[in-house]
């Protein structure tokens, strides 16, 4: 498997495992994700995806291993990684009873951002992400798609230098989705190190420097989409995806 990295070390993952009960999430996990590179992490429903997401955030304690985002140690070090990381999480989490501008704002404070800042950022997030019609409706009126760019939104009010994106399209139709993936296109051209998952195998092979594929929450393919095809003998990324998980696929697990 392809270990390359860009310019540096922005996530490290070793040996990452957490599990429920008898169930194991993410099963010693190893992987390095460069400073400023787009990383698609991909796998089936199940596979662990999410939760290694939440455990790179903090927000789920690992069972074993140890994790570390632009050099700040995940678990003793979590207000630092906070403080530099950005998260859209696969479930959209919006206040419905707020506009969209109110609901990035408040998200903004909560991580301290300077007034005159927060005003400058979320303006310019609302542009960015084609809100300006929306911004200042109550967001239960909005379509799904509105919503998710709300929620994308809120995760860079603070201009983080890392950005978890889970399923960031989904929901999305296709002209919002491709508007989406140059929103991501310009995140990346700032250096930003992001990480996203999808299910939309052309999303991966589109944007994504590198992938990972993961199945019951191990790694089991990692390298550049163009350097899985050729190595698989397929013609697209999906191809490859289906031939080591179509198994899970077919089996609903």
């Amino acid at each position: 498997m392809s270990e390359r990295m860009t310019t540096g070390e922005g996530i490290e993952i070793k040996g990452l495992t957490k599990r429920y009960a008898d169930v194991t999430a993410v099963d010693g996990l190893n992987l390095v994700i460069g400073k400023g590179e787009l990383f698609g992490l991909l796998g089936p429903n199940g596979s662990g995806k999410t939760t290694t997401i939440n455990c790179l955030s903090g927000l789920v304690k690992p069972t074993s291993g140890s994790m570390k985002v632009l050099g700040f140690d995940v678990e003793t070090e979590t207000a630092k990684v906070r403080a530099v990381l950005g998260v859209s999480p696969q479930e959209t989490a919006v206040y419905t009873h707020l506009s969209g501008r109110e609901n990035i704002e408040f998200f903004g404070s909560l991580y301290s951002v300077p007034k005159e800042v927060l005003a400058k950022n979320t303006e310019s997030l609302v542009q960015k992400l084609g809100l300006v019609e929306d911004a200042g409706r109550r967001v239960g009126k909005y379509s799904g798609g509105t919503k998710r760019r709300v929620s994308i939104a809120m995760a860079l009010v603070q201009d983080p230098k890392v950005v978890f994106l889970d399923e960031p399209t989904v929901t999305m139709d296709p002209q919002s989705r491709r508007a989406m993936w140059d929103v991501i296109r310009q995140l990346k051209s700032e250096g930003k190190t992001i990480v996203l998952t999808t299910h939309y195998m052309e999303e991966a092979e589109e944007l994504c420097d590198r992938v990972g594929i993961i199945d019951h929450g191990r790694l089991i393919e990692l390298g550049a989409p163009g350097e899985l095809k050729a190595k698989h003998g397929a013609k697209t990324l999906e191809d490859v995806f289906l031939g080591l998980t179509g198994r899970t696929i077919r089996e609903g697990a």
